[in-house]
């Protein structure tokens, strides 16, 4: 029996935490053969080139889409968008999937989607139907839906919603989140193993801090992270890790606030990624 091609489609190190242990599913299926294009944020430098953490955990990568132009202004962004356009309709045309998979709201995976949907490539979309007020990536998440065939939705709210959009109720399946995969399927570190692994002693209090861009509003990114920093500067006996923002618009005011605030602050550390693991082993 001829195995059905699923192209899964990853840009960022939060959205792969979600998708990996459904790549492994695919992975291990006798009837599906897994595909994978890693664009956007796993091929940067600047953004710790988490590519190399898709293949680490066992995975082939098919395409390496490069798209990420060096700004993170509205002009930077949407040349990001065509570019990736272009890079995923190559790999498209190369490698021929059955199904498109992907998750979420950004702008690669809407190149990815609007590529998919003239090539006549089915689109089955997670994480559909939910809301995330003042960002880019609510309308993106809605578009992405109305692109896509099949809905795999965290929770009846989100259902409804995909139907309020005027999808056929048949084609959405309520999975719940992705996320609690990875918490019950990860071996998480403990406290000393952690501090070892990102070489930094944790506090009697800890906080572990990040911060996105409010990307449909203008120049508030910088007042905002400085009331942030600010408020964080009087804690006491507390220590501070940061996991730095995405390439989203105005995102490069907060990645030099806090690398300037971690230099004048003994008891803090930021991290470009922390990865799956450590990130939720440090929640924990």
């Amino acid at each position: 029996m001829k195995k059905r091609k699923i192209c899964v489609v990853t840009g960022t190190r939060a959205e792969y935490g979600l998708l990996r242990w459904l790549m492994d599913g695919i992975n291990k299926s006798k009837k599906l053969e897994l595909q994978i294009i890693a664009t956007g944020m796993h091929l940067s430098p600047e953004f710790g080139l988490t590519y190399k953490e898709i293949e680490n955990d066992g995975f082939k990568i098919d395409r390496k889409v490069e798209m990420l132009v060096s700004s993170d202004s509205p002009n930077g962004i949407v040349k990001s968008m065509g570019l990736g356009m272009i890079g995923i309709t190559d790999a498209l045309e190369d490698l021929k999937p059955d199904l498109l998979l992907v998750l979420g709201d950004r702008y690669e995976i809407f190149s990815a989607v609007a590529a998919s949907m003239i090539f006549r490539i089915p689109v089955a979309h997670l994480h559909g139907g939910e809301a995330t007020e003042g960002l880019i990536d609510e309308p993106i998440r809605h578009s992405v839906t109305k692109m896509s065939h099949l809905h795999f939705v965290a929770a009846e709210e989100y259902k409804n919603r995909v139907i309020q959009l005027g999808e056929q109720p048949k084609n959405i399946f309520q999975v719940g989140g992705l996320g609690i995969d990875n918490i019950l399927n990860l071996n998480l570190l403990g406290q000393k193993d952690l501090e070892e692994s990102i070489n930094f002693k944790l506090g009697i209090k800890n906080l572990l801090i990040t911060f996105h861009p409010v990307t449909l509003e203008t120049d508030t990114a910088e007042k905002q992270i400085k009331e942030l920093l600010n408020a964080l500067s009087n804690l006491k006996d507390t220590h501070l890790i940061f996991t730095m923002p995405n390439a989203d618009t105005d995102g490069r005011v907060i990645f030099k606030m806090i690398e300037k605030f971690v230099t004048n602050y003994s008891h803090a550390k930021s991290f470009t990624s922390l990865g799956q693991l450590r990130y939720i082993s440090c929640i924990k």
